[in-house]
Protein backbone atom coordinates (compact mmCIF):
# COMPACT_ATOMS: atom_id res chain seq x y z
CA UNK A 1 0.00 0.00 0.00
CA UNK A 2 1.20 3.24 -1.03
CA UNK A 3 1.22 6.35 1.17
CA UNK A 4 1.23 9.86 -0.69
CA UNK A 5 3.31 12.42 0.97
CA UNK A 6 1.73 15.47 2.48
CA UNK A 7 3.68 18.22 3.06
CA UNK A 8 3.09 20.24 6.22
CA UNK A 9 1.10 22.94 6.57
CA UNK A 10 2.73 26.48 7.14
CA UNK A 11 1.04 28.59 8.95
CA UNK A 12 1.86 32.48 9.84
CA UNK A 13 -0.06 35.32 11.36
CA UNK A 14 -0.76 36.10 7.82
CA UNK A 15 -2.69 32.96 7.54
CA UNK A 16 -5.46 34.69 9.93
CA UNK A 17 -6.55 37.45 7.58
CA UNK A 18 -6.90 39.93 10.90
CA UNK A 19 -7.69 43.56 10.26
CA UNK A 20 -4.53 46.06 11.22
CA UNK A 21 -4.66 48.07 14.22
CA UNK A 22 -4.81 51.64 13.99
CA UNK A 23 -1.23 52.74 13.86
CA UNK A 24 0.44 49.53 13.27
CA UNK A 25 0.78 49.67 8.80
CA UNK A 26 4.19 50.45 9.05
CA UNK A 27 5.42 47.45 11.21
CA UNK A 28 2.95 44.91 9.84
CA UNK A 29 5.36 43.58 7.49
CA UNK A 30 8.19 42.87 10.56
CA UNK A 31 5.35 40.44 11.65
CA UNK A 32 2.95 38.97 9.30
CA UNK A 33 5.45 35.90 8.75
CA UNK A 34 5.71 35.00 11.77
CA UNK A 35 4.99 31.31 11.87
CA UNK A 36 1.58 29.71 14.23
CA UNK A 37 1.01 26.11 15.31
CA UNK A 38 -2.56 24.69 14.58
CA UNK A 39 -3.62 25.65 18.28
CA UNK A 40 -2.75 29.04 17.88
CA UNK A 41 -4.17 29.68 14.42
CA UNK A 42 -7.44 27.60 15.52
CA UNK A 43 -7.60 29.62 18.95
CA UNK A 44 -7.15 33.11 17.58
CA UNK A 45 -9.30 32.51 14.31
CA UNK A 46 -12.18 32.22 16.96
CA UNK A 47 -11.13 34.79 18.76
CA UNK A 48 -8.39 37.53 17.30
CA UNK A 49 -10.65 40.38 14.95
CA UNK A 50 -7.29 42.86 14.08
CA UNK A 51 -3.71 42.53 14.84
CA UNK A 52 -0.71 45.61 16.22
CA UNK A 53 2.16 45.42 17.80
CA UNK A 54 3.08 47.00 21.24
CA UNK A 55 4.54 50.09 22.31
CA UNK A 56 7.65 48.47 23.20
CA UNK A 57 7.87 46.72 19.49
CA UNK A 58 8.13 50.50 18.23
CA UNK A 59 10.93 51.26 20.53
CA UNK A 60 12.87 47.98 19.75
CA UNK A 61 12.65 48.71 16.25
CA UNK A 62 13.45 52.24 16.43
CA UNK A 63 16.31 51.88 18.54
CA UNK A 64 18.02 49.20 16.40
CA UNK A 65 16.53 50.30 13.26
CA UNK A 66 16.35 46.66 11.42
CA UNK A 67 15.75 46.12 7.95
CA UNK A 68 12.34 46.79 6.92
CA UNK A 69 10.19 43.72 6.86
CA UNK A 70 12.49 42.15 9.80
CA UNK A 71 12.94 41.97 13.78
CA UNK A 72 16.44 42.91 15.27
CA UNK A 73 18.08 39.92 16.71
CA UNK A 74 18.41 38.90 20.50
CA UNK A 75 14.14 39.08 20.92
CA UNK A 76 11.21 36.55 20.92
CA UNK A 77 8.23 37.02 19.74
CA UNK A 78 5.20 37.32 22.29
CA UNK A 79 1.33 37.27 21.63
CA UNK A 80 -1.36 39.41 24.42
CA UNK A 81 -4.53 38.65 22.92
CA UNK A 82 -6.95 41.77 24.37
CA UNK A 83 -10.59 41.40 25.26
CA UNK A 84 -11.46 43.48 22.33
CA UNK A 85 -10.02 41.12 20.22
CA UNK A 86 -6.81 42.96 19.25
CA UNK A 87 -3.88 40.45 19.03
CA UNK A 88 -0.47 42.62 20.24
CA UNK A 89 2.98 41.44 19.17
CA UNK A 90 5.39 42.34 21.54
CA UNK A 91 9.46 41.66 21.20
CA UNK A 92 11.13 40.23 24.46
CA UNK A 93 14.62 40.35 25.02
CA UNK A 94 16.13 36.88 24.80
CA UNK A 95 19.38 36.01 23.44
CA UNK A 96 18.39 32.26 22.53
CA UNK A 97 16.80 34.16 19.18
CA UNK A 98 18.42 36.08 15.91
CA UNK A 99 16.60 37.84 13.44
CA UNK A 100 12.95 37.97 13.16
CA UNK A 101 12.24 35.60 16.01
CA UNK A 102 14.11 32.41 14.85
CA UNK A 103 15.86 30.51 17.13
CA UNK A 104 19.87 30.03 17.48
CA UNK A 105 21.56 27.39 15.29
CA UNK A 106 22.22 25.57 19.24
CA UNK A 107 20.57 26.17 22.59
CA UNK A 108 23.66 26.32 24.23
CA UNK A 109 25.11 30.34 23.64
CA UNK A 110 28.38 31.42 23.27
CA UNK A 111 30.32 34.32 24.97
CA UNK A 112 32.92 36.06 25.00
CA UNK A 113 35.74 37.32 27.21
CA UNK A 114 37.45 40.58 25.97
CA UNK A 115 37.37 44.39 25.50
CA UNK A 116 39.35 44.07 22.24
CA UNK A 117 36.84 44.92 19.27
CA UNK A 118 39.84 43.94 16.63
CA UNK A 119 39.54 40.40 18.74
CA UNK A 120 35.86 40.08 18.78
CA UNK A 121 35.22 40.91 15.10
CA UNK A 122 35.92 37.69 13.68
CA UNK A 123 33.20 35.60 16.16
CA UNK A 124 30.81 38.57 16.96
CA UNK A 125 27.90 37.18 15.05
CA UNK A 126 28.59 33.86 16.69
CA UNK A 127 28.30 35.41 19.75
CA UNK A 128 25.09 36.01 22.44
CA UNK A 129 26.89 38.06 25.40
CA UNK A 130 30.22 39.28 25.71
CA UNK A 131 31.59 39.92 29.20
CA UNK A 132 34.43 42.38 30.46
CA UNK A 133 35.56 44.13 32.78
CA UNK A 134 37.39 47.29 33.90
CA UNK A 135 41.13 45.04 34.35
CA UNK A 136 40.32 43.58 30.80
CA UNK A 137 39.58 47.12 29.09
CA UNK A 138 42.55 48.56 30.78
CA UNK A 139 44.85 45.67 31.35
CA UNK A 140 44.47 43.44 27.78
CA UNK A 141 43.55 46.10 25.48
CA UNK A 142 44.06 49.96 25.95
CA UNK A 143 47.12 49.94 27.90
CA UNK A 144 48.25 47.24 25.63
CA UNK A 145 50.38 48.78 22.34
CA UNK A 146 50.18 45.31 20.72
CA UNK A 147 46.62 45.19 20.74
CA UNK A 148 45.42 48.73 20.89
CA UNK A 149 46.99 49.08 17.24
CA UNK A 150 47.77 53.11 16.93
CA UNK A 151 46.46 53.78 20.03
CA UNK A 152 42.93 54.24 18.72
CA UNK A 153 41.35 54.11 21.62
CA UNK A 154 41.77 55.81 25.04
CA UNK A 155 38.73 55.81 27.17
CA UNK A 156 36.54 52.40 28.31
CA UNK A 157 33.27 54.64 26.97
CA UNK A 158 35.60 54.26 23.19
CA UNK A 159 35.58 50.67 23.77
CA UNK A 160 32.49 49.78 25.23
CA UNK A 161 31.00 51.98 22.12
CA UNK A 162 32.86 49.85 19.53
CA UNK A 163 32.23 46.86 20.96
CA UNK A 164 28.55 47.84 20.95
CA UNK A 165 29.00 48.42 17.43
CA UNK A 166 31.07 45.20 16.79
CA UNK A 167 28.26 43.09 18.55
CA UNK A 168 25.41 44.83 16.87
CA UNK A 169 21.52 44.34 18.26
CA UNK A 170 21.92 39.98 19.57
CA UNK A 171 24.38 40.44 22.05
CA UNK A 172 24.34 41.08 25.39
CA UNK A 173 27.31 43.13 26.78
CA UNK A 174 27.82 42.21 30.41
CA UNK A 175 29.68 45.88 32.23
CA UNK A 176 31.06 45.81 35.46
CA UNK A 177 30.76 48.43 38.10
CA UNK A 178 33.63 50.54 38.81
CA UNK A 179 33.22 50.41 42.95
CA UNK A 180 30.83 47.91 43.67
CA UNK A 181 31.48 49.38 47.42
CA UNK A 182 30.27 52.86 46.43
CA UNK A 183 28.39 53.13 49.89
CA UNK A 184 25.86 55.89 48.00
CA UNK A 185 23.21 53.76 45.98
CA UNK A 186 22.39 56.87 44.29
CA UNK A 187 25.89 57.30 42.37
CA UNK A 188 25.84 53.29 41.23
CA UNK A 189 22.58 54.29 39.53
CA UNK A 190 24.29 56.97 37.67
CA UNK A 191 27.01 54.87 36.73
CA UNK A 192 24.37 52.38 35.47
CA UNK A 193 22.31 54.74 33.70
CA UNK A 194 25.43 55.60 32.02
CA UNK A 195 25.77 52.20 30.63
CA UNK A 196 22.19 52.31 30.07
CA UNK A 197 22.73 55.40 27.76
CA UNK A 198 25.84 54.03 26.26
CA UNK A 199 25.20 50.39 25.37
CA UNK A 200 20.61 50.34 25.42
CA UNK A 201 18.06 49.09 27.94
CA UNK A 202 18.19 45.96 25.95
CA UNK A 203 22.03 44.66 25.54
CA UNK A 204 23.14 45.99 29.14
CA UNK A 205 23.64 43.87 31.66
CA UNK A 206 25.47 45.08 34.71
CA UNK A 207 28.20 43.18 36.75
CA UNK A 208 27.79 42.74 40.24
CA UNK A 209 30.26 40.80 42.43
CA UNK A 210 30.08 38.49 45.30
CA UNK A 211 31.88 40.08 48.12
CA UNK A 212 32.48 37.95 50.94
CA UNK A 213 34.32 39.79 53.78
CA UNK A 214 35.42 42.48 51.87
CA UNK A 215 33.87 45.83 52.04
CA UNK A 216 34.47 49.73 52.05
CA UNK A 217 36.86 50.16 54.82
CA UNK A 218 38.92 46.90 54.10
CA UNK A 219 38.83 47.15 50.41
CA UNK A 220 42.13 48.88 50.54
CA UNK A 221 44.21 45.66 51.77
CA UNK A 222 44.35 44.42 48.30
CA UNK A 223 45.75 46.81 46.80
CA UNK A 224 48.65 47.58 49.10
CA UNK A 225 51.85 45.04 50.42
CA UNK A 226 51.15 41.94 49.55
CA UNK A 227 47.48 42.39 48.45
CA UNK A 228 46.33 39.61 51.09
CA UNK A 229 43.57 40.64 53.13
CA UNK A 230 42.86 40.20 57.20
CA UNK A 231 39.77 38.65 57.23
CA UNK A 232 38.84 34.62 56.68
CA UNK A 233 36.60 34.33 53.54
CA UNK A 234 34.39 32.35 55.69
CA UNK A 235 33.84 34.52 58.42
CA UNK A 236 32.38 37.70 56.90
CA UNK A 237 29.73 39.70 58.34
CA UNK A 238 26.52 39.20 57.30
CA UNK A 239 26.28 42.92 55.52
CA UNK A 240 29.58 42.54 53.79
CA UNK A 241 28.50 39.05 52.36
CA UNK A 242 25.16 39.69 51.32
CA UNK A 243 26.11 43.34 49.88
CA UNK A 244 26.22 41.82 46.21
CA UNK A 245 22.68 40.36 46.75
CA UNK A 246 20.72 43.64 48.36
CA UNK A 247 22.46 45.56 45.32
CA UNK A 248 21.54 42.99 42.99
CA UNK A 249 18.36 42.44 44.40
CA UNK A 250 17.65 46.55 44.12
CA UNK A 251 18.89 46.80 40.98
CA UNK A 252 16.60 43.84 38.99
CA UNK A 253 13.74 46.01 40.75
CA UNK A 254 14.85 48.71 38.81
CA UNK A 255 14.45 46.91 35.70
CA UNK A 256 18.11 46.15 34.91
CA UNK A 257 19.57 42.84 34.31
CA UNK A 258 21.98 41.45 36.34
CA UNK A 259 25.07 39.57 36.16
CA UNK A 260 25.58 38.32 39.52
CA UNK A 261 29.60 37.01 39.27
CA UNK A 262 32.49 35.33 41.03
CA UNK A 263 30.85 32.19 42.05
CA UNK A 264 33.47 29.57 42.00
CA UNK A 265 31.21 27.40 45.36
CA UNK A 266 28.00 25.25 44.25
CA UNK A 267 26.74 26.33 47.69
CA UNK A 268 26.74 29.82 46.67
CA UNK A 269 24.05 29.48 43.95
CA UNK A 270 21.08 29.04 46.30
CA UNK A 271 21.50 32.27 48.02
CA UNK A 272 22.24 34.06 44.83
CA UNK A 273 19.22 33.07 42.91
CA UNK A 274 17.11 35.11 46.18
CA UNK A 275 18.81 38.05 44.23
CA UNK A 276 16.55 37.26 41.00
CA UNK A 277 19.50 37.54 38.55
CA UNK A 278 19.53 37.23 35.11
CA UNK A 279 23.19 35.62 34.99
CA UNK A 280 24.83 33.11 37.56
CA UNK A 281 28.27 31.80 37.03
CA UNK A 282 30.23 28.96 37.14
CA UNK A 283 34.29 30.14 37.39
CA UNK A 284 35.95 26.76 36.56
CA UNK A 285 39.79 26.91 35.67
CA UNK A 286 41.60 28.40 39.07
CA UNK A 287 39.62 26.18 41.00
CA UNK A 288 40.25 23.08 38.99
CA UNK A 289 44.12 23.78 39.26
CA UNK A 290 43.99 24.63 43.08
CA UNK A 291 41.87 21.42 43.63
CA UNK A 292 44.40 19.57 41.88
CA UNK A 293 47.62 21.19 43.81
CA UNK A 294 46.15 20.27 47.20
CA UNK A 295 45.08 16.75 46.18
CA UNK A 296 49.12 16.68 44.83
CA UNK A 297 49.81 18.42 48.74
CA UNK A 298 47.85 15.92 50.58
CA UNK A 299 49.34 12.98 49.40
CA UNK A 300 52.41 14.16 50.23
CA UNK A 301 51.48 14.70 53.51
CA UNK A 302 49.75 11.09 53.61
CA UNK A 303 53.15 9.87 52.49
CA UNK A 304 54.97 11.33 55.50
CA UNK A 305 56.78 14.02 53.54
CA UNK A 306 57.33 16.73 56.57
CA UNK A 307 57.40 19.58 54.53
CA UNK A 308 54.21 19.19 52.45
CA UNK A 309 51.93 20.08 55.02
CA UNK A 310 53.47 23.69 55.66
CA UNK A 311 54.06 23.98 51.71
CA UNK A 312 50.06 23.79 51.66
CA UNK A 313 49.30 26.26 54.36
CA UNK A 314 51.43 28.43 51.91
CA UNK A 315 49.61 27.33 48.97
CA UNK A 316 46.72 28.18 50.64
CA UNK A 317 47.32 31.39 52.45
CA UNK A 318 48.42 32.39 48.40
CA UNK A 319 45.25 31.35 47.62
CA UNK A 320 43.15 32.90 49.63
CA UNK A 321 41.88 30.07 51.37
CA UNK A 322 43.39 31.30 54.38
CA UNK A 323 43.82 35.10 55.82
CA UNK A 324 47.27 36.96 56.11
CA UNK A 325 46.20 36.42 59.74
CA UNK A 326 46.80 32.78 59.29
CA UNK A 327 50.47 33.09 58.82
CA UNK A 328 51.35 31.05 61.60
CA UNK A 329 48.39 28.59 61.50
CA UNK A 330 49.24 25.52 62.75
CA UNK A 331 49.63 23.63 58.96
CA UNK A 332 48.00 20.26 60.61
CA UNK A 333 44.38 22.46 60.93
CA UNK A 334 45.29 23.79 57.28
CA UNK A 335 45.99 20.17 55.76
CA UNK A 336 42.09 19.74 58.04
CA UNK A 337 40.66 22.44 55.88
CA UNK A 338 41.66 21.74 52.58
CA UNK A 339 40.82 17.55 53.48
CA UNK A 340 37.17 19.59 53.82
CA UNK A 341 37.57 21.41 50.52
CA UNK A 342 38.61 18.95 48.27
CA UNK A 343 35.91 16.43 49.46
CA UNK A 344 33.03 18.93 48.95
CA UNK A 345 34.45 19.67 45.41
CA UNK A 346 34.47 15.24 44.62
CA UNK A 347 37.55 15.63 42.86
CA UNK A 348 37.98 12.15 43.64
CA UNK A 349 35.23 10.79 41.65
CA UNK A 350 33.28 11.33 38.44
CA UNK A 351 31.26 13.80 40.15
CA UNK A 352 34.35 16.62 40.36
CA UNK A 353 36.96 14.91 38.89
CA UNK A 354 36.96 17.20 35.69
CA UNK A 355 36.44 20.26 38.03
CA UNK A 356 32.66 20.63 36.86
CA UNK A 357 30.82 19.59 39.90
CA UNK A 358 29.72 23.19 40.32
CA UNK A 359 28.51 23.38 36.79
CA UNK A 360 26.59 20.07 37.62
CA UNK A 361 25.24 21.19 40.79
CA UNK A 362 23.78 25.16 39.43
CA UNK A 363 22.08 23.23 36.43
CA UNK A 364 20.66 21.06 38.91
CA UNK A 365 19.22 24.02 41.02
CA UNK A 366 18.64 25.91 37.85
CA UNK A 367 16.42 23.37 36.46
CA UNK A 368 14.29 23.77 40.12
CA UNK A 369 14.11 27.39 39.99
CA UNK A 370 11.39 29.29 39.49
CA UNK A 371 13.30 32.39 37.07
CA UNK A 372 12.68 30.95 33.20
CA UNK A 373 14.71 33.45 31.93
CA UNK A 374 18.10 33.09 34.24
CA UNK A 375 20.99 31.88 32.73
CA UNK A 376 23.92 29.82 33.62
CA UNK A 377 27.22 31.31 32.84
CA UNK A 378 30.50 28.98 32.64
CA UNK A 379 33.41 30.78 32.77
CA UNK A 380 37.34 30.92 33.27
CA UNK A 381 38.67 28.13 31.73
CA UNK A 382 41.93 26.93 30.01
CA UNK A 383 43.93 24.30 28.90
CA UNK A 384 43.38 20.92 26.43
CA UNK A 385 40.46 19.33 28.40
CA UNK A 386 38.28 22.61 30.20
CA UNK A 387 35.77 23.23 27.15
CA UNK A 388 35.98 19.28 25.43
CA UNK A 389 34.92 17.87 29.35
CA UNK A 390 32.18 21.45 29.28
CA UNK A 391 31.49 20.12 25.94
CA UNK A 392 30.73 16.72 26.98
CA UNK A 393 29.05 17.49 29.54
CA UNK A 394 26.67 19.51 27.92
CA UNK A 395 25.85 16.55 25.15
CA UNK A 396 24.83 14.06 27.87
CA UNK A 397 21.58 12.82 28.93
CA UNK A 398 21.47 14.64 32.39
CA UNK A 399 21.61 18.10 31.25
CA UNK A 400 19.63 17.86 27.51
CA UNK A 401 16.91 19.66 28.79
CA UNK A 402 19.34 22.27 30.26
CA UNK A 403 21.35 23.37 27.16
CA UNK A 404 19.49 26.38 26.68
CA UNK A 405 19.95 27.49 30.12
CA UNK A 406 23.86 27.48 29.45
CA UNK A 407 26.36 30.45 28.29
CA UNK A 408 30.11 29.31 27.72
CA UNK A 409 32.36 32.13 27.71
CA UNK A 410 36.10 32.24 27.26
CA UNK A 411 38.23 34.16 25.11
CA UNK A 412 37.73 34.28 21.38
CA UNK A 413 41.69 32.65 21.22
CA UNK A 414 40.83 30.36 23.05
CA UNK A 415 37.06 29.25 21.53
CA UNK A 416 38.80 29.14 18.29
CA UNK A 417 41.45 26.68 19.43
CA UNK A 418 38.62 23.87 19.80
CA UNK A 419 37.46 24.55 16.07
CA UNK A 420 40.82 22.82 14.78
CA UNK A 421 42.48 19.46 14.73
CA UNK A 422 45.35 17.92 13.68
CA UNK A 423 43.63 16.33 10.63
CA UNK A 424 42.41 19.75 9.41
CA UNK A 425 46.16 20.56 8.61
CA UNK A 426 46.57 17.11 6.70
CA UNK A 427 43.45 17.42 4.84
CA UNK A 428 43.96 21.04 3.75
CA UNK A 429 47.73 20.39 2.67
CA UNK A 430 45.82 17.62 0.22
CA UNK A 431 43.38 19.61 -1.47
CA UNK A 432 45.52 22.51 -1.48
CA UNK A 433 48.11 20.09 -3.34
CA UNK A 434 45.05 18.58 -5.71
CA UNK A 435 44.14 22.33 -5.91
CA UNK A 436 47.51 22.68 -7.62
CA UNK A 437 47.39 19.85 -10.11
CA UNK A 438 49.83 17.88 -7.82
CA UNK A 439 49.28 14.24 -7.00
Amino acid sequence: MHHSLTPPLQLRLRSLGLEPARGASEHLSRILAQPIDELQFSLLAETATHIGVTDEFVRICDYFKPADGHTPAGFRFEYDLEADGLLNVNLKRDIGYDTDGRRRPTAVIYSADSANPYEVAPIAPLLGNLTCNPGIIYDLFINNPKANVDHKFNTRDEVMAELGRVLGAGCDISVELNNPFEEDFNKILEEVAFFKELLGQDRVVIKVPHTGPVNAGNVHQLLEGDGRLDRRYWQPSTEDALRGHNLTLKLTELGYRVNFTLMFEGYQTQMALQARPYFINSFVRHRLMQSQKMVTLLARVDGGDKDAAAELRDHMLSTDYLASTDAEMDPAEAVSRARTIVAYRQINDAEGSDGLDSVRHNLRLLRNANLPDTRLIICSMEGDLNYPDIDNLLAGDEFSDMADRVVVTAEPSYLARFTSTNQVVSYQRRFMKAAQGEK
